[in-house]
């Protein structure tokens, strides 16, 4: 009988759903061994001989929230580096250059980026526009999603004054349902922001969608986060609800923080930290920025809220760098929130975390199929999130041998 396997490696135990079923030698934060597939294609680990160096296997990533759309475009643009609004702006100018091909090209070169991070699942969201017609840039990206390895899906970014509108709101959730993608808004202190949630919370029930706002993207005093919670859970809405950006949580008061994360976590709502575009945009003065475009990561896990991290916007105006890369953002977050080190514990903000607040099952190493599990050469989690060692494949590291008789 010939086995396959992949000689020493390690295993966190966050990326395993059964760490005492799976395993392997206990090292502390991780399992080692050797790698063996089963007949049904699941792996375990049987312990073995170290080597010096082991490899380490974990689940495929998830990026949450990105923008396809737009990536890759800055090179149309010139002195880009403004503010939110600036850049709003800036984006809104370059559409006139959104052909077919144009998206077809930049989009594609995002999705191979996400891929070769290793990347299993992907949302990105497409601005939509006046009309409720889905926009070019919807059937563009979804018919390339169809053809995509990944799990792709897109999330409608709507305006909240449109959203206001029933029939409006009503038409796109529609045409989103037909593509299983996902319903969303950018909220930003507008008027409507009330009437908008609860045409949208409706919509999202009926057509069985998930949620995903664009939130309190600011270091003002900006409350939208809040009343997306008051709005799931005055409607007792059960499907998933991601809300990107929250800057605006990290100047509240110890009191009014408390409160807000308390409503969280009873609506189940994800929180998506985005610190590449954030840090770039937010907190702008003259010189070096005195305050931290982020959102409050170590305080609303330790209160029970889920969260996660994601690229966002990747070379266009919002953020002239970045890359299709959530073990990139993760390391980003890590420095600018000073998320400490064991850091096998802020994993699942790039793969279980992410993929439940897309309304995915979550991934891990004993339960994912083969083609979901990836390998680094990576000696530790710090390693790894540093981006020392790429993920790869985990099918193209089995070895085939067939054992003494």
């Amino acid at each position: 009988m010939v086995a396959r396997i992949v000689c020493d490696v390690v295993v966190p135990k966050s990326m395993i759903a059964h760490p005492a079923r799976f395993g392997g030698t206990d090292t502390g934060a991780c399992l080692r061994g050797d790698l063996h597939i089963e007949s049904s294609g699941r792996v375990h680990l049987q312990n073995s001989a170290f080597s010096a160096t082991p490899r380490m296997v974990l689940p495929a990533l998830a990026e949450a929230h990105c923008h396809l759309d737009k990536c890759h475009s800055i090179f149309r643009m010139d002195n880009v580096g403004g503010d939110l609004l600036e850049a709003i702006e800036r984006q809104r100018q370059d559409k006139a250059n959104w052909t077919a091909d144009d998206l077809a090209a930049r989009a594609s070169r995002g999705l191979a980026e996400a891929q070769d991070a290793g990347c299993a699942a992907l949302r990105t969201h497409i601005d939509w526009g006046d009309t409720a017609e889905p926009p070019l840039a919807w059937t563009v990206i979804n018919d390339l999603g169809l053809q995509s390895p990944m799990d792709v899906h897109c999330a409608a970014l709507t305006g909240v004054t449109e959203m206001a509108d029933e029939s409006y709101c009503t038409a796109v959730a529609r045409a989103v349902a037909q593509s299983n993608g996902a319903l969303g808004a950018f909220i930003h202190g507008q008027p409507e922001i009330a009437k908008a949630l609860t045409n949208m919370f409706d919509a999202a029930t009926r057509f069985g969608l998930p949620l995903d706002f664009h939130v309190d993207e600011s270091l003002e005093d900006l409350n939208g986060v809040e009343t997306v919670a008051d709005a799931a859970i005055a409607c007792n809405f059960e499907g998933p609800i991601l809300c990107g950006h929250a800057v605006s949580l990290i100047r509240k008061t110890p009191a009014d923080l408390s409160r807000i994360v308390d409503k969280l976590q009873k609506a189940g709502i994800t929180i998506c930290a985005l610190p590449t575009t954030n840090l770039y945009l937010q907190g702008r003065i003259a010189g070096t920025p005195k305050d931290r475009g982020l959102t409050c990561l170590q305080e609303l896990r330790d209160a029970g809220v889920a969260i996660s991290v994601a690229s966002d916007n990747v070379g266009d105006a919002f953020c002239p760098l970045g890359q299709h890369n959530p073990m990139a953002a993760l390391n980003l977050a890590a420095l600018s929130a000073h998320l400490d080190p064991p850091f096998e514990d802020w994993l699942a903000l790039i793969t279980t975390n992410a993929s439940r607040a897309m309304g995915l099952d979550p991934l891990y190493v004993d339960s994912a199929p083969l083609s979901k599990l990836r390998i680094s050469d990576a000696e530790s989690t710090a390693d790894l999130v540093a981006g020392r060692a790429p993920l790869l494949p985990l099918a193209n590291a089995f070895l085939e041998f067939q054992p003494p008789k």
